[in-house]
């Protein structure tokens, strides 16, 4: 973390580069780090893989999201034709982007064993199975990130100013992605979620330090640091020149994004938001981002019990254009938002002491259990148009709207996953 934020301090390539001439004589300023650490995946079935080799051809049979690339690296580690390699997908139980991995290692791993127990004479399939101990320490990891923020803004919340930073580790580096989406040195995936669909003076500075920890995209990939920083720290400008975080960003949004306007509306009108009155000691939360093209507004009830946060309902209005399965895309947001609020959670962080993994199993990583779930409602913004992705959309605005009623409560603002009060 401390070479984080001494890179932070440094130069370096450039996504934006908007004037900051206005940022140190702007009436209201806000300078604010975010902090979000290593995650892992840990899908609920581990990751495996079962080979039966057969004279020059092999048969696999795993959960994977990237098929063709495990059976060429299958290939490649069983000195076979690609070709002479069959894969049959099966249904996985969790994937979140480990099972999506250029290295296809637990693939490479039971393909060398089912290799050398033949070599052995032992001609019968090989299944390989991770223990959840492997898996969890065995990498990869969403990368650990911090960003710094200086805006300047007015009395009516105009931003007139946004000096922003980001540094974490490139997940494009290296491979297949690398030619297409990173540009001028800098990981398209990082930088995700930032400015859009605000159009804000914005100047973004991008560092991806190389760390000898493996990463990965994980569920909803860049957004999942960038639409936390985006829609906490709006809530925070609203707060300061006390607006109404819905109405403050419908000014911001204009006439420019139908879209957004209509998946917050839904989400503010079937919650009660502004209308109902809740109960003591709870606050309202809102956040709205759009990823994979698809735009989700959360409106929570959260509070704080015994010195944690809690979140008791969570309210989604999802525009992803023409709606295929209804049902299918709101078991794809509460997912989806499990997800996000896993990010929230005391115990949810990766850590490394000694080049080591300190995590292990489900009783040292925490997962929300079902004590932790909200009441969850999701509804669709009826349309038309050919339609767009709703697999990760729903976990980005999770843990924002999260954290801004906590800090209507607390009056702190939440920098860092996961939640920490103290």
């Amino acid at each position: 973390l401390l070479q984080y934020r001494a890179l932070a301090q440094q130069p370096g390539p450039r996504k934006f580069d908007a004037d900051l001439s206005a940022l140190d004589k702007a009436p209201h300023q806000i300078e604010a780090e975010f902090v979000f650490p290593y995650l892992a995946h840990a899908p609920m079935e581990p990751l495996n893989c079962t080979v039966r080799l057969s004279g020059d051809s092999a048969e696999l049979w795993m959960g994977t999201q990237s098929a063709g690339l495990d059976a060429a690296a299958a290939a490649k580690a069983l000195g076979i034709q690609p070709e002479k390699v069959k894969v049959n997908v099966q249904m996985a139980g969790g994937g979140f982007g480990r099972r999506f991995v250029g290295s296809s290692d637990y693939v490479v791993e039971a393909c060398q064993i089912a290799k050398a127990a033949r070599t052995a004479g032992l001609n019968v399939p090989v299944r390989l199975l991770w223990s959840r101990e492997d898996d969890i320490k065995g990498g990869y990891y969403r990368p650990m990130h911090l960003h710094r923020a200086h805006i300047g803004f007015d009395a009516r919340g105009k931003v007139l100013a946004w000096d922003h930073t980001i540094v974490g580790q490139s997940i494009l580096v290296g491979t297949v992605f690398e030619q297409f989406q990173v540009k001028d040195g800098i990981d398209a995936t990082a930088t995700e979620g930032m400015r859009d669909p605000y159009d804000l003076p914005m100047r973004l500075t991008v560092h991806h330090p190389k760390l000898n920890v493996p990463v990965l995209w994980w569920r909803s990939v860049g957004s999942t640091h960038t639409a936390y920083v985006m829609e906490t720290l709006l809530d925070d400008i609203a707060r300061t020149t006390k607006q109404d975080p819905v109405a403050y960003r419908m000014a911001l949004f204009g006439d420019k994004h139908p879209r957004h306007r209509a998946a917050l509306q839904l989400a503010v009108d079937r919650s009660g938001y502004g209308k109902t009155t809740l109960p003591p000691g709870r606050a309202w939360g809102v956040a709205v981002h759009e990823s994979f093209e698809t735009v989700v507004a959360y409106v929570v009830e959260a509070s704080v019990q015994d010195g944690q946060p809690v979140l008791h309902r969570a309210t989604a209005g999802v525009h992803c254009n023409l709606a295929v399965n209804p049902r299918s895309i709101e078991a794809q947001i509460q997912g989806a938002a499990v997800m996000g609020l896993s990010m929230c959670l005391p115990g949810a962080a990766i850590t490394l002491k000694d080049g080591a993994v300190e995590q292990s199993n489900f009783g040292d990583f925490a997962v929300p259990r079902i004590t932790d779930i909200p009441a969850f409602a999701v509804h669709i913004v009826p349309s038309a148009e050919p339609p767009k992705g709703v697999g990760e959309p729903g976990l980005p605005p999770l843990a924002p709207a999260f954290a801004n009623a906590i800090a209507l409560l607390t009056g702190k603002p939440l920098r860092q996953l996961p939640f920490s009060l103290t």
